[in-house]
């Protein structure tokens, strides 16, 4: 479990491996730095380090900037309060159309009558039948021209 090496009259205990790795390394690294490929790599970082400092500099910034803008307090209440007020008037428009929608099924269940021939033709009469119908021709035709 341990090496035993003896220097002169000196005798020096080594954990098992303690000291082969730790000479080991540096050989690893001399080893590595006489590849030629590892050479041309560093040359080429070395060339690159301008630039590479240019853009650590910028994201640095970045991240600065990003940074006071995550903890400005009142950057985020202003943001809040704009996206409140962007928000109310559509979420009041959807609560709208949703009980709208909800009211005309209801009135839809509730009457059972049959709709005949000149019922539909006095319908077809009404401006939001009208408005409606040529929604759906105008999606129809769109729909038909996208197909193409």
């Amino acid at each position: 479990m341990s090496e035993t090496s003896t220097l002169g009259t000196q005798e020096v205990t080594h954990p098992e491996g303690a000291g082969a790795e730790a000479s080991q390394a540096p050989k690893d690294v001399l080893d590595q730095l006489l590849k030629p490929e590892v050479q041309e790599s560093l040359v080429v970082l070395v060339e690159s380090l301008p630039k590479l400092s240019e853009m650590v500099t910028c994201m640095t910034k970045a991240y600065d900037f990003a940074q006071s803008i995550a903890t400005d307090k009142v950057l985020i209440d202003d943001l809040k309060g704009g996206f409140s007020e962007f928000i109310q008037p559509v979420q009041e428009k959807v609560k709208g159309v949703a009980s709208a929608v909800i009211e005309a099924k209801d009135r839809a269940q509730t009457n059972q009558t049959t709709i005949g021939l000149f019922g539909l033709l006095r319908l077809l009469k009404d401006p939001q039948v009208q408005q409606a119908f040529h929604f759906v021709q105008a999606f129809l035709e769109i729909m038909a021209e996208r197909k193409k």
